[in-house]
Parts: C-alpha cells; structure tokens; sequence
C-alpha cells in the first residue's frame, strides 16, 4: 500500500468485522530514536492460537468471499522490509493487539499518509463503535476519543456530515500542533 493509514484503515476494518465495540490507534512518531510505531488494538473477539498462527500467512484467510488475505500479511512485510518488526497476539473473546514498528528514516518506508480521512471513515461506518486515536511526536501528543465526543454531542450523531467535518479538521489541527517545534 502507498500509505500506512491505508495498511490502518484495513487492519481497524478487521477489528470491526470482529465485532470489537472500542478500537485503540496509537501512532507514534519517535525521531530522536528513529522509529515509528503503529498499534491497532481491539476488543473484538479475538483469535484463537490455530488463527493467529495463520494470520500472517498471505494466503489464509478467515472471510468466505475471498481466498486469500493480504491485509496483516502486507503490513507485516511493510514493517520488516523497513529494518522494523511486527506482532500480533490476540485472545480469543479478548481481543487482538497488532503492533508494527518501521525505522523512521528508512528510504522505503512509505509516508503514514492521511490519517484525517481514514479516522473519518471509521468513525462513520459504525456509530455503536468507538474509536480512540492517539498521535505521539516526540514528546507531544495530540488524543481523539470518540467516547468524549459522543458524551459531548448527546442525541447528535456522532456521523453527522457537520460532526464529521469537525473531527477532520481537529484531527489535522491536532496533527498540524505535533509538527511545531
């Protein structure tokens, strides 16, 4: 994929289909030590060791409309291929915690891409679901709960067009502060 919020687009979509009702997305930008790092962590209803063994194989797949599953697997190569590394545990009934870490700096790592759109996706397609993103850059951090919002707007629903349209432009703010020396 040309963008990581793609490869976490993909991976929180699993955690949907898992029927997860609170999805957890850290990124975290460390450049003193030069590294990455992207969790996606769910309290879906996880996977058991037969599973979890197979996730990262590229042509397993537990969904019955396609025969190959390229998603984990992808982000997994992503990761290594960038002098990182990647983990997946998952419980079933618990949950499922996918973590990849990339060298910051590497020349193939491909850009984290437009985490807006892509919170913006998730928090529309399920309303029941929340979602909390947090965006660590160096030392500075910038935290997006859904949870928060919805406590906030009341009978609103949290994807209304006028919500919606908040949340990207808080998430861009909030990313645009992460930048500022």
């Amino acid at each position: 994929m040309r963008e990581l919020s793609m490869h976490i687009l993909d991976i929180a979509q699993n955690s949907i289909v898992a029927g997860a009702s609170l999805v957890k997305i850290v990124v975290e930008e460390n450049l003193n030590e030069d590294f990455l790092t992207i969790i996606i962590e769910d309290n879906g209803k996880g996977m058991g060791e037969n599973e979890l063994e197979k996730v990262t194989n590229p042509f397993y797949t537990s969904r019955t409309t396609r025969k190959v599953g390229l998603g984990v697997p992808m982000f997994k190569a992503s990761a290594e291929a960038c002098d990182g590394s990647f983990r997946i545990n998952s419980k079933k009934g618990e949950g499922t915690y996918v973590e990849a870490k990339f060298k910051h700096s590497h020349i193939d790592r491909v850009p984290l891409g437009n985490m807006p759109d892509t919170m913006v996706v998730l928090v529309s397609s399920d309303i029941k679901i929340d979602f909390i993103y947090r965006h660590i850059r160096n030392d500075k951090e910038y935290v997006l709960d859904t949870r928060e919002i919805k406590d906030i707007l009341g009978e609103v629903p949290i994807n209304s067009i006028e919500v919606l349209d908040w949340i990207k432009g808080n998430i861009i703010e909030g990313i645009k502060e992460l930048h500022i020396n």
